[in-house]
């Protein structure tokens, strides 16, 4: 497995744990030290850097320049390591999550060899990556060796297919493996006081917006509401000191550069009226699926229509239909909250919905067959 270190794929590679399969995975950043979350996996790591020498980070920090100079002439090529790895363990399977950042890098190694190759899409992957300054050539040609590919949404699959995929689709599976529920943890909708936010703002991520929809709607209907906004950009602290309005709301930020555990995530997702995520671009959103598994009503954006899988407007939560209009989202959040009847018809929905086509536990055979799969065809 080929990925950066990141908590949905450790906990899509729990799904393979005790399963018979040895699975090693190939850190393609080398950040960081071996994960806790997967210690039962070969862990390939410290492949980066020819010296370790002494005062790297010092010298990072006080003198950039020499530093990065350093680095050009230090650093190992990435399909250089992977190769070393790829001829060492001599894998049944290679696959890789992400494009961009696991792909590409790899491709030139996988073009060697005919090893069965699976693709797994992520977030903008497809539905963004021109303007991510990937061309459709670079695409196509990924594909070209690309033999099997699983997604988070139809969406990404269709657009996949568009754009030269022809082989196999083992797929429509969360990023994450699934989710897992605890109901004990979800209160019923009438204790739930809690407006959930996240906090990306990115370019793509655009909480800020959601930020300024606040500040159209009433101190009345906010006067029995904790605001907690969470994976915050710094820049928001700055959208908050700088309002009048927002900064005499009752908002706790959680920082995107500081760790907070899922199953935390989880229970303030379970203590939460609404959840709200505004972007201009993404794939199925797995903290969207986490919310409505716990009972939080949604307030989601729908890029490429990709959230109407799972939300029927004004059913089971409100779609955002464009991501840059305050009053659309503020009328969005003051109609969620004045409306009971409809979030306690939706928690119930989404809950049971959730438990029945994202529920870990009855995914988690059908993930471990998927690799079965592969390899029977290939033998």
């Amino acid at each position: 497995m080929v990925a950066i270190p990141n908590h949905h794929f450790f906990q899509w590679v729990n799904q393979l744990r005790d399963s018979g399969y040895e699975v090693v995975w190939f850190d393609v950043t080398d950040g960081g030290p071996k994960s806790n979350k997967i210690k039962w996996v070969t862990q390939i790591k410290g492949w980066k850097l020819k010296w370790n020498f002494p005062m790297r980070f010092w010298l990072k920090k006080n003198i950039p320049i020499v530093h990065n100079i350093i680095q050009q002439l230090n650093e190992k090529s990435i399909d250089k390591a992977f190769s070393k790895v790829f001829n060492c363990f001599k894998p049944d399977i290679v696959h890789c999550f992400e494009m961009q950042l696991s792909g590409f890098p790899i491709l030139s190694v996988m073009k060697k060899n005919e090893v069965p190759f699976i693709y797994s899409s992520w977030g903008s992957d497809m539905f963004f990556f021109k303007e991510k300054g990937i061309t459709k050539e670079e695409v196509m040609s990924f594909f070209n060796r690309t033999n099997y590919l699983i997604t988070d949404c139809i969406r990404d699959y269709i657009i996949a297919k568009n754009n030269g995929f022809s082989k196999e689709f083992l797929g429509v599976f969360p990023g994450n493996g699934g989710i897992a529920i605890d109901r004990f943890k979800s209160k019923k909708s009438i204790k739930r006081n809690i407006v959930l936010i996240k906090g990306y703002e990115d370019g793509v991520g655009k909480a800020s917006i959601v930020l300024k929809a606040l500040e159209l709607v009433s101190k009345e209907l906010l006067k029995d509401k904790k605001i907690i906004i969470y994976s915050a950009d710094d820049v928001l602290k700055a959208q908050i000191k700088n309002s009048r309005t927002l900064s005499n709301l009752s908002i706790v930020m959680h920082s995107r550069y500081k760790f907070i555990s899922n199953n935390k995530l989880l229970e303030l997702m379970g203590n939460s009226c609404i959840h709200i995520a505004n972007s201009l671009s993404d794939g199925m959103p797995n903290a969207l699926l986490e919310a409505m598994g716990m009972g939080a009503f949604p307030i989601q954006s729908n890029p490429g229509k990709v959230t109407e899988e799972v939300i029927t407007h004004d059913k089971n939560g409100f779609l955002i239909t464009n991501p840059i209009d305050v009053k659309e989202i503020a009328d969005h959040i003051k109609n969620a909250i004045n409306n009971e009847k409809l979030r306690m018809s939706a928690q119930d929905f989404n809950i049971n919905f959730i438990n029945n086509h994202y529920n870990r536990t009855t995914l988690r055979p059908k993930i471990q067959e998927l690799y079965k799969q592969v390899k029977r065809v290939n033998n």
